[in-house]
């Protein structure tokens, strides 16, 4: 798995263990947030006789060894975030969703010619729509991204598309809609909701607060990720939650459950999509998704683990951090 220790990859890499798999997590550990909040999400992982860690960057990798025993790769790293991908940023953005995913493919063709791979599962995600036309969106409407984020994932997924076709990669992209739960990413909007509640601190809300987004808990995410690798399907799926919410019901959810929020009105950032809201007919028929947390439950979850969390275990900065510092290439 790449990406492992992120948000979705180590709720993922649990889920694998727990089933029985064996794991191998690869993760270049990157300055996007902080990396302690990585190796933390790392620290129920590592004891796991089953789970092996490597801390790599794909493009600077020789993938072969990694790859050579795998039966299912889940493809997670990549460069998250919308509005930072404008401007001198998006070189990093090609680099770590578009040349990293082509990189793998590569590899991953190398490998399925002298020994099949089952599977290639690859997290696309809902920005590719943009300001989609039809909700619930399905899977045949044209993506047409709004911000450069989702201009190389819509790439990267291309990629997939491109080495399935046309060379057999059994490879599925699933788009996945606002993922939230436990251990979310701190910049995203409901871990920055609940720290806000929790610190009495302003949250800035990005625009009027009508703005839909169509909200998926983890946990029902990383059980479509494993169905997807274990069922026949190959291909695109949208994977969203079912019933899209305002940013101002979410508020209005986390004052019931921690307390008051000061909210910060913002005007809304460019590439920013008004409504999303995922049409999951397909994945329900190819491999049984449905999601089954409600948006309460979900934050509850999340609120509970913001409370229980210690701080940040002290660890070594990655060597990659320390050769930027120093100046070389990170």
């Amino acid at each position: 798995m790449t990406g492992a220790a992120g948000f979705i990859g180590s709720h993922l890499c649990a889920r694998l263990l727990a089933a029985g798999d064996i794991v191998l997590g690869i993760d270049a550990l990157t300055e996007f947030y902080d990396p302690a909040l990585k190796v933390r999400n790392l620290h129920t992982l590592r004891p796991h006789p089953a789970f092996t860690f490597h801390c790599a960057d794909l493009l600077e990798t020789d993938l072969t060894p990694l790859l050579a025993d795998a039966e299912v790769v889940y493809h997670l790293a990549g460069q998250p975030g919308v509005r930072p991908s404008w401007g001198t940023e998006f070189e990093l953005y090609v680099r770590r969703n578009l040349l990293a995913t082509q990189v793998l493919l590569e590899a991953l063709l190398n490998r399925h010619r002298s020994r099949p791979l089952r599977k290639l599962v690859h997290t696309s995600s809902s920005s590719v729509y943009g300001d989609a036309p039809t909700f619930p969106t399905p899977e045949t409407a044209l993506p047409k991204p709004v911000s450069p984020y989702g201009v190389t994932k819509l790439a990267a997924e291309h990629l997939c598309e491109l080495y399935r076709s046309s060379h057999g990669l059994p490879s599925v992209s699933l788009r996945l809609f606002s993922v939230y739960g436990p251990r979310q990413r701190p910049d995203m909007a409901f871990a920055r909701l609940i720290a806000a509640a929790r610190m009495g601190e302003p949250f800035p809300l990005y625009g009027d607060g009508e703005q839909t987004r169509d909200f998926t808990y983890v946990d029902d995410v990383v059980t479509a990720l494993r169905n997807a690798a274990r069922s026949g399907f190959t291909g695109v799926a949208n994977l969203g939650g079912g019933s899209p919410v305002s940013m101002k019901h979410a508020v209005a959810t986390v004052e019931q459950l921690i307390g008051p929020v000061t909210v910060q009105r913002n005007p809304a950032g460019p590439g920013e999509a008004r409504h999303t809201g995922a049409d999951i007919a397909l994945a329900t028929r190819a491999f049984g998704y449905r999601p089954r947390t409600e948006l309460h439950h979900g934050l509850t979850a999340m609120a509970q683990c913001a409370a229980n969390e210690g701080p940040i275990p002290s660890a070594p900065a990655p060597p990659h951090l320390l050769a930027a510092r120093r100046g070389g290439r990170p």
